[in-house]
Parts: structure tokens; sequence; C-alpha cells
């Protein structure tokens, strides 16, 4: 098996810099082998998570089907992806933030297990959303807000290198090395 050296974008959200567990979280990313290359606390800028969570039809789509999944019943996909979006981007820059990027044997794949699913009450124990996680999605959607799951990690190379870029700079993606 072949593994490859990767650079990922994690980012505690306000709720869990709030619930003061940022060091739990980090240490749960360590735990798994990952290597913090670069950390900080900001509060974002609209102006930067308009970037960061774009204007993008498809995922306002994913979003959207996501919601169906609680049962909500949905006319427009798109109009409700954005509407979830433009909530998420206002829940993000109400607090301060901890970004990190986070290096490893393929540490895209492994945050993402190590983070757990979207859904806090749906999250399997022993990730940082299953045993850290205190909203759900379903109760979420039926009270109109985001649901507040701690933590942010890119999905694919190519968003973590999108994301580290705009958070960090080009100096930190390892194909700039």
């Amino acid at each position: 098996m072949i593994f490859m050296i990767e650079r990922t974008l994690v980012f505690i959200k306000p709720d869990g810099v709030e619930r003061n567990l940022i060091g739990e979280i980090i240490r749960r990313y360590e735990n798994a082998g990952l290597r913090v290359v670069e950390l900080r606390m900001i509060k974002p800028t609209m102006e930067r998570l308009r970037l960061h969570y774009p204007e993008n039809k498809e995922y306002f789509i994913s979003i959207a089907k996501k919601a169906e999944k609680t049962g909500k019943k949905i006319d427009n996909r798109v109009e409700y992806g954005k509407e979830v979006v433009n909530k998420l981007r206002n829940y993000v820059a109400s607090g301060k933030i901890v970004l990190m990027i986070l290096e490893g044997e393929d540490a895209i794949k492994k945050v993402r297990e190590v983070t757990g699913y979207t859904d806090p009450a749906k999250a399997e124990k022993g990730t940082i959303r299953g045993d850290l996680g205190n909203d759900d999605l379903e109760k979420a959607t039926l009270e109109g807000r985001v649901c507040r799951n701690l933590v942010h990690a890119s999905g694919s190379l190519e968003e973590a290198e999108k994301e580290i870029k705009l958070w960090f700079g080009e100096k930190y993606l390892l194909s700039e090395k």
C-alpha cells in the first residue's frame, strides 16, 4: 500500500473555541499521527469566508440533500443551499476560530475519519464530533440554523490546497516546497 504525505486544512469553529475544546481536538489529530505545521487563532472576516464558502451550485445542492435526509421538504435546492451557506458564514464569523494545517500520511482521509460525520448526533463514537459534539442536524434544520459541529475539515486534496492557500498562503503548499 502506498501512503502519500499530504497537508490539509482544519479549523475549529466558534462552538469548539467557546467550549474550550481546542487542546482536546488538536490532541486527537496528533494521536492519529498527524503533525501541526501551522496554527493560528483569528476572528475571520466575511470577505475571507465568502472565498472559503463560495457561491457554488453543486455545493448548495449537496447541502440541501443533507437537509432532505432529515425529512425537510425543499422546493429549490440551490436557494436552500445558498441560504444555509450564508448562515454558515455568519456563524463562523460570529467568534474566533483556530486554523491549522495538519500534515501526515493520507492526512485528508485520516482527518475526516478522526473528525467524524457532519451530524454530531450520527457521528461514530471515538470521533471528535461523535464524542464532543452536542448538536443535531435535524434539530438545527428544524430551527433554521446551521449545525454546530465543532470542526471544518477539507474534503479533498484540491479543496485542501485551495483552503491552505486562502488562509495561510502558497508557502505552505507541499507542491511549493
